[in-house]
C-alpha cells in the first residue's frame, strides 16, 4: 500500500508548476493531446508527479486515441476510485497524495484485458524508463 504523503495547498505549490496543481490539486484536465506522454510508449513506470508514486507499468499502456495517456489497469493499491460530481464518470486519484490522475471508462470495446480506459492527465505523470 502507498505511503499517505500530506501538504498544504502552499506546500504543494511549492512543488508542483501551476498547470500540475491545477490538474493534481484542483482536478482540472489538461488539453487533449497537450502531454508527450501521451506518445511515449518506452519501457518503464509512470509514476505520480506530486508524490513519486508508481502508478502505472508501460506494459499497461495502450493507444487509445483520446488525447491522453490511456492504461488498462493500475499497480495494485496505488489508484483509488470515487464516483465523479457528475454522476456520470469515475474520477481516479493517486492513493498516497489524492492527486486527480483523471478518469476511468469502461465497456468501450478496446481489446484490453480488464476491458476499461484509465485516461489520465499526462501532467499528473512522471514517466521513469526501464521496469
Amino acid at each position: 500500500m502507498a505511503t499517505k504523503v500530506e501538504k498544504s495547498d502552499q506546500e504543494w505549490r511549492a512543488v508542483l508548476s501551476p498547470e500540475q496543481f491545477r490538474v493534481l490539486r484542483q482536478k482540472g484536465t489538461e488539453y487533449p493531446g497537450s502531454s508527450p506522454l501521451d506518445k511515449t510508449y518506452d519501457d518503464g513506470v509512470y509514476e505520480c508527479a506530486g508524490c513519486g508514486t508508481p502508478l502505472y507499468k508501460s506494459t499497461t499502456k495502450f493507444k487509445s486515441g483520446c488525447g491522453w495517456p490511456a492504461f488498462y489497469e493500475g499497480l495494485p493499491g496505488a489508484i483509488t476510485r470515487h464516483p465523479d460530481p457528475d454522476g456520470r464518470r469515475i474520477e481516479i486519484t493517486c492513493t498516497a497524495c489524492g492527486g486527480h490522475l483523471g478518469h476511468v471508462f469502461k465497456g468501450e470495446g478496446f481489446d484490453t484485458p480488464t476491458d476499461e480506459r484509465h485516461c489520465v492527465n499526462g501532467i499528473s505523470l512522471k514517466f521513469t524508463s526501464g521496469e
